[in-house]
């Protein structure tokens, strides 16, 4: 039986937004109709919202292995010292991590989250994902700078095969934590119909370990005895080191991007054509309490995706926070936060059919989103999944 759902605004995203639209959707959420008020005219039973109407969210940058550290890891200590308290406590039983990740996967969907890119270590995951309302895409993430990659790379394809039938490929955790020799394999088991993710430039040690083999990083390296190698003190940053390993082939998303320059920016566009740049606001506030150049990103037309990084870092999974703190404090408009929120990361996932717009044939999830007057995301800002 199809129902129609009409609102103060229906924002298609691939499309200008409709006043008092509506929208047929199927029982299986199936979008069968995009029309406007007048076009609507005869139809009855229409159900009447006071808010909009906007489709699922993707979120493109989440941990959820590490969601029974919610609330355990201390804020705004910077990046090295996070790393350290997450090594200290991730540790915990199998039966605690996975109702964590349990309740944390349907507060995603609560929160109108119909897509996450995830980063996976290990398999624990996998059991959620299959049961699960809300489609994944595993990054499994390799890393070792000093040590050869060759068992590295074949634990890491053994783990992407053990997580079939999801869908998922072999990424570099960070600039830091992956050898030349460790990109050169995972070109080498990239395939066409992979997506990578790195993160990229999230705190300011990262840059000066490999500008000037000095800083914050370079001390934790020398605390856990991990020796430097010829990377380091290069007079480049970590996204000149990175960024021409990684293959050009497909589409590649960096993460975080904090301390990115106009430099940077300007680097990677003539690097790699098929970049996607997602934010964490709230986890970057949570770790460095810092925010990118969004204003940067923004101006240089960059494809900019939304992430919540982990329960470890964020005190909710919520991609509508996300859009709040961005607005907030960068004054970005809700059109294009809903854009970032949606059709981009819908994009880079390659699900761009299914999800991310309210297009006729498409099963991208219909969420209302209530009290965001003149599209400003407030405390009094309410979200309801309503398929």
């Amino acid at each position: 039986m199809l129902k129609y759902l009409s609102a103060n605004w229906i924002f298609p995203v691939s499309s200008k937004p409709i006043k008092n639209g509506v929208i047929g959707v199927s029982e299986d959420g199936s979008i069968n109709a995009v029309l406007t008020k007048e076009e609507a005219q005869g139809i009855e039973n229409i159900q009447y919202y006071d808010g909009f109407l906007v489709p699922g969210f993707i979120n493109t940058h989440c941990h959820l292995e590490l969601s029974h550290l919610h609330q355990k890891i201390a804020e705004k200590t910077g990046l090295t010292t996070f790393i350290k308290q997450i090594l200290g406590l991730r540790q915990q039983p199998e039966e605690e991590i996975i109702l964590a990740m349990q309740s944390a996967d349907q507060e995603m969907y609560e929160n109108g989250i119909v897509a996450v890119g995830d980063i996976s270590n290990l398999l624990i995951s996998k059991s959620v994902k299959l049961e699960s309302k809300i489609y994944y895409h595993t990054f499994v993430e390799v890393f070792g700078f000093n040590r050869p990659s060759e068992p590295i790379i074949e634990q890491g394809l053994q783990l992407k095969k053990d997580f079939a039938p999801l869908k998922a490929s072999v990424v570099p955790h960070a600039p830091y934590s992956v050898s030349s020799s460790l990109f050169d394999d995972i070109e080498k088991v990239t395939s066409f119909d992979d997506i990578l993710s790195i993160h990229n430039q999230e705190t300011a040690g990262e840059n000066e370990l490999f500008e000037t083999g000095t800083g914050k990083f370079a001390d934790f390296f020398a605390e856990v005895g991990i020796a430097q190698s010829d990377a380091h003190n290069s007079n480049k940053n970590s996204l000149k080191y990175h960024l021409p390993q990684l293959s050009k082939k497909v589409n590649t998303l960096l993460v975080h991007n904090t301390f990115s320059s106009k430099a940077d920016v300007d680097f990677a566009k003539k690097e790699h054509q098929k970049l996607y740049w997602c934010l964490c606001p709230n986890a970057n506030l949570y770790i460095e309490n810092t925010l990118p150049d969004v204003d940067l990103l923004k101006e240089e037309n960059l494809k900019i995706t939304l992430g919540t990084d982990s329960l470890a870092s964020n005190h909710q999974l919520n991609i509508l926070a996300e859009m709040q703190t961005l607005q907030e404090h960068k004054n970005v408009s809700f059109e294009e936060l809903l854009k970032w929120a949606t059709l981009n990361g819908a994009e880079f996932l390659g699900i761009e059919s299914q999800f991310g717009s309210l297009g006729i044939g498409k099963k991208p999830g219909v969420v209302l989103i209530s009290n965001a007057e003149n599209g400003v995301i407030n405390k009094e800002t309410t979200i309801k999944r309503l398929f």
